[in-house]
Parts: C-alpha cells; structure tokens; sequence
C-alpha cells in the first residue's frame, strides 16, 4: 500500500505567536498520543511564523477517513487555528507515494 502525506502550510499572525506555540503543543499531543496519528509540525527555516503540519498515513483509506476521524477536541483545535491564520488562509498539499 502506498504512503499518503498531507501537509499543511500557512502563516500566523505574528502578533499572536506565542498563543499559536501554546496551542500547537496542544495539537501535537492530541494528533499524536490521543488520536495516534502520525503528525508533525515545522516552521519554516528562515521564514519566522511560517508553518507547516504534516500527516503521513499508512494507506489512500487512512487519508479518505482523516476528516472524519476528528474527535470533537481536534475540531475544536482547529478552529482555534483558523482564528490564527494570517490572512485566513492555509495551503493543502496531498503527496502519494510512487511505487
């Protein structure tokens, strides 16, 4: 089965920076010890408030079921993310894993 990696990029509002690092300790340890997901998250080197989040899943099913996978915490996680985003936006990108 071939590997499938979301990633999630966008900026935050520098103004709100240390808010933003206090609740993406909250989503790595909900992604990855309550839910078990495979979850990173990255700043970009030379690119201060520019961010990352990246889920690899073992398989095309484990990516289709993400969405509906989150529990209401992780909902609630999310939002507060969006609330966030500089300029509200944030940049999808799904790889497959060539076999």
């Amino acid at each position: 089965m071939a590997k499938v990696i979301l990633q999630i990029a966008y900026e935050i509002d520098p103004d709100r920076r240390k808010e933003y690092l206090d609740l993406a300790a909250e989503m790595k340890s909900h992604f990855r010890d309550t839910m078990k997901k495979d979850y990173s998250l990255f700043e970009v080197k030379g690119k201060k408030n520019s961010f990352l989040e990246q889920y690899v899943c073992t398989s095309m099913e484990e990516y289709e079921a993400l969405e509906d996978d989150l529990d209401e915490k992780a909902s609630e996680l999310i939002n507060r993310l969006e609330a966030l985003l500089k300029n509200g936006r944030a940049r999808y990108t799904t790889l497959v894993e060539a076999e």
